[in-house]
């Protein structure tokens, strides 16, 4: 291979829920592309961020994690997620140093053998491994290897970016030689709206708890690009209860304008200008049970599926 030849290729990060894949891919685009918080199931759409190592550009698909789906749009997430495994040239399954071989780890190795093929990269990455003595990260990496034939091994710690530069440079390697997929200084291909309202989602996660954040949803309704080179984003929040909407404005509207001063912080970091943001709550009792809601998400909706 000369120095010009260029590669491009998809690379899903699989794992259980928590297991750090929004953290990894943010670690390898560098910057923040997928929300990160302490819930479970935060990621519902197939984010993908863009990362050039060399000539290479490495198109991450950060899956939602894969769990027991009880309700329809669980069900539409771990299909999402199954979805980006078997459509990318290598699959990182993401595993935590310090819980090892779970059920659900091997859940997921169980349904690897029997749905992907044979020949499809698997490198494991064992995450968190500040958390766990050298041995037992040893251990841990011979009986992974013996639950499935995994093509390489890497030890790295996603927050603090052990280890991430090795994976990244084994990925570059994998993925086939052909053109980029995208302009060298992009980052994702979602839309902006969408990453607008995604880090909407996140303070709302943050700042709420329990139940309430996998009950709420939040779209981008109008996005307007002002003449002073600020720009104006108007979001819903829709929430299935009107006691929930009293729980996101707050006593006399402070949690609401804490959320949205957060999220405005980030979005206007994110794209380097002055960014005005409206959020208004709406309650829509039936969301979690409407098509253009999952649309909105990059998610598929199967009918009869409730």
């Amino acid at each position: 291979m000369t120095d010009d030849t260029t590669r491009a290729g998809f690379v899903a990060l699989i794992g259980e829920p928590n297991a750090g894949k929004s953290t990894l891919l943010n670690r390898m685009v560098g910057a923040k592309v997928s929300i990160v918080t302490h819930k479970v199931q935060t990621t519902r759409t197939r984010i993908r961020g863009v990362a050039m190592e060399g000539q290479a550009q490495i198109v991450f698909v950060d899956t939602p994690g894969l769990f027991r789906p009880r309700r329809r749009l669980d069900r539409a997430m771990v299909k999402a997620a199954w979805g980006g495994a078997s459509d990318a040239d290598v699959i990182v399954l993401l595993i935590e140093a310090h819980r090892g071989l779970t059920e659900g780890v091997q859940a997921i190795i169980d349904r690897m053998a029997n749905e992907m093929p044979q020949d499809q990269p698997v490198a494991l990455a064992i995450n968190k491994i500040d958390r766990v003595k050298s041995e037992v990260l040893l251990a841990l990496a011979e009986r992974m290897n013996e639950a499935y034939p995994l093509t390489r091994t890497f030890m790295i710690s996603a927050e603090k970016g052990y280890g991430v530069k090795d994976l990244r440079e084994w990925l570059a390697g994998q993925v086939p030689e052909g053109p980029w997929f995208y302009p060298e200084d992009q980052i994702a291909d979602l839309p902006m709206r969408m990453i607008a309202a995604e880090t909407t989602r996140e303070k709302l996660t943050l700042r709420l708890h329990e139940e309430l954040p996998y009950q709420l949803t939040v779209e981008t309704e109008k996005w307007e690009d002002l003449p002073d080179g600020s720009t104006r984003i108007d979001q819903i929040i829709y929430v299935m209860r009107d006691g929930h909407k009293g729980i996101v404005l707050g006593n006399k509207g402070e949690t609401i304008k804490a959320i949205g001063s957060a999220a405005r912080a980030d979005i206007s970091e994110f794209l380097g200008r002055t960014v005005h943001l409206f959020l208004q709550v709406k309650v829509r009792p039936n969301w979690l049970d409407e098509p253009e809601r999952y649309s909105e998400m990059g998610l598929e909706f199967k009918d009869g599926d409730a």
